[in-house]
């Protein structure tokens, strides 16, 4: 029996599904992480954001936070670079420069898409205010990567759409996504914003009316 080989299978085979299941916990204890981090920074703010705070929330051990994430500025930047892609998932990869005819077309579409997913995320709302009212190192990780996404979200839409000659889209399109933000924050905090009403549909209709004829206004 001592020269019997078949009891070694087994061991073997647990042996060889024990790490693929490390890795299935570790994927899910990083998103759950993630998760909490996310939903306390929308709930509280950076005011009670902290290591014990995240790791309480996800219900797992702090150090667990160190080892996948490095500290709270690595969980922050994944903060960021997961935020990053929370517009370009409502648009379709391919739409820039093939369905939409004109740069003015790109710009009308992308600004309503952005006004309705802001007025979606209560964490980027969040963020954006945390933007022009603080100013310490995890907003500004968070406010960088959240604009560097940003920007490469449009230029990958674009596409070969070019605007209008004489005009700088540049400063146009961050305008224009300054407004956008400063009339849903308004919102947020008190249903309006310089006298317009921002509660009911039609009252987001009058705005995102408004919105277009200001962008066909500079792009045709």
């Amino acid at each position: 029996m001592l020269n019997d080989p078949m009891p070694l299978t087994p061991i073997a085979s647990a042996s060889q599904a024990e790490p693929e299941k490390r890795v299935r916990d570790r994927g899910a204890t990083e998103k759950a992480i993630l998760n909490a981090a996310k939903a306390l920074l929308a709930e509280e703010g950076f005011q009670n954001f902290g290591i014990n705070a995240v790791a309480r929330k996800a219900g797992c051990d702090k150090q667990l936070i160190y080892r996948y994430y490095g500290g709270l500025n690595g969980l922050v930047d994944a903060i960021g670079a997961d935020l990053g892609t929370w517009v370009k998932d409502r648009i379709p990869e391919d739409t820039g420069g093939m369905f939409l005819l004109t740069y003015g077309d790109l710009m009308e579409r992308l600004s309503l898409l952005f006004l309705q997913a802001l007025r979606d995320d209560p964490l980027m709302r969040r963020i954006v205010a945390w933007e022009v009212s603080e100013n310490t190192e995890q907003v500004r990780r968070l406010s960088d990567a959240r604009s560097k996404a940003l920007a490469t979200w449009l230029e990958r839409m674009r596409g070969s759409l070019t605007p209008p000659k004489g005009v700088d889209a540049v400063a146009v399109n961050a305008i224009l996504i300054a407004a956008i933000q400063h009339i849903v924050l308004s919102a947020s905090a008190g249903g309006q914003c310089a006298g317009l009403a921002l509660k009911a549909s039609k009252d987001w209709e009058k705005a995102e009316q408004a919105l277009k004829r200001i962008v066909r206004g500079v792009y045709g």
